[in-house]
């Protein structure tokens, strides 16, 4: 019933998809231009102040400024697109008093809009990856490139997944309770420092509980997929794939239920 729902709807859900990306991108001077920019500049801040640090000859980092850049897309897109979804219900208020559609085409099309934009960063990936190879920087090694990197569409699924359950859960939660917004920037926050991002994680080893702690985290395990792949030419954990995708299917699932079960009192509270 879901499957034809959503088919009879695609229309409605590109319209939408196509009008959150214009809508995103209205009032700035550099357009999508700003999708390659960011991440750029934000690479480059982050690899001058930790690159000293965190950016030594460590095997499972190869060139820090990929791994930093890794990690940073990756989590861009699971906190812009999570964040968006949350605030679907609310800021369509007016449209769903009028119109009656599905009402999880609004937090579906924001993920979706917000996987095309990061689709359209992988770009400047893209560019590191072609420049480190080809220019043979002393200060930070080619990363390995071979078939493995045909695999990394499917730890980016699984964070499309992951994204599309927690959006769900919160654009149900934000209806009801306000204050969500500005918690979940918190967890955001926290979500950020948790996920290694421009360290590495058997740096903690030493702590058993903070390195447990990190491990449980399923972006982690997404973004070192995804590294496996792109930076370091090897096969990723099924240990790591089977860990994430049931988090996200679970969530999913419960993200679902939650949805289907609140939305018909939506209308009074928005």
């Amino acid at each position: 019933m879901f499957l034809k729902e959503l088919h009879d709807y695609r229309y409605l859900l590109r319209e939408i998809v196509a009008k959150n990306i214009k809508i995103q991108y209205r009032n700035s001077v550099l357009g999508i231009f700003w999708t390659l920019l960011q991440p750029f500049l934000t690479t480059v801040v982050l690899v001058f102040i930790f690159g000293k640090l965190f950016g030594g000859r460590d095997p499972e980092v190869i060139c820090f400024p990929i791994y930093v850049l890794c990690g940073r897309l990756l989590f861009e897109f699971y906190s812009q697109s999570t964040k968006r979804a949350m605030r679907s219900v609310t800021g369509s208020a007016s449209v769903i008093k009028k119109v009656k559609v599905p009402k999880y085409i609004y937090p579906l099309s924001n993920v979706i809009s917000n996987f095309v934009t990061f689709l359209i960063s992988m770009v400047v990936l893209v560019g590191f990856c072609l420049y480190y190879s080809l220019a043979k920087n002393a200060s930070y090694p080619a990363p390995v490139i071979n078939w493995h990197i045909l695999l990394a569409p499917v730890p980016l699924i699984v964070l499309f997944l992951l994204s599309i359950g927690v959006g769900l859960i919160l654009s149900t939660m934000a209806v009801f309770f306000k204050d969500v917004e500005y918690l979940y920037d918190v967890f955001c926050l926290l979500l950020f420092y948790s996920t290694p991002i421009f360290y590495t994680i058997k740096r903690l080893k030493g702590d058993t509980l903070m390195h447990r702690m990190l491990s449980a985290n399923p972006l982690y395990h997404i973004v070192e997929m995804f590294r496996d792949c792109v930076l370091r030419g090897r096969m990723f954990s099924y240990l790591s794939l089977l860990y994430a995708l049931g988090f996200a299917l679970a969530l999913i699932v419960i993200g679902g239920v939650l949805f289907w079960r609140k939305q018909n009192r939506f209308i009074l509270y928005i």
